[in-house]
């Protein structure tokens, strides 16, 4: 269990900058996806949520699509339709909120 540990502080020590802050000083729609994740691995569930809402659902979206990949649901490529609109609505939404609180 150590290497998990070891994994999460290399992954926060390796955190990307983000090129729309560094060069425009503007947050982009993806920022604190990377300081979200690494609070999943840790456990803290409803503090990734709070960082970066979209961050689930994402998984949830590319791990059907992994899934449907393979299996070829039925009704596959449409659910995941749903899903990505889903998830850009996420974006979107939290996206603005963040900008009006600045």
């Amino acid at each position: 269990m150590r290497w998990y540990w070891d994994m999460i502080h290399w992954l926060e020590d390796h955190q990307a900058d983000c090129v729309y802050k560094k060069y425009l000083g503007v947050e982009c729609p993806g920022c604190g996806m990377q300081r979200a994740f690494i609070l999943l691995l840790k456990g803290n569930i409803l503090e990734s949520i709070l960082t970066y809402p979209a961050l689930i659902p994402l998984i949830i979206m590319f791990v059907y699509l992994i899934l449907h990949l393979f299996f070829k649901f039925k009704y596959g490529s449409r659910i995941l339709l749903y899903l990505f609109v889903f998830n850009a609505a996420i974006i979107v939404l939290f996206y603005v909120y963040k900008m009006l609180q600045h």
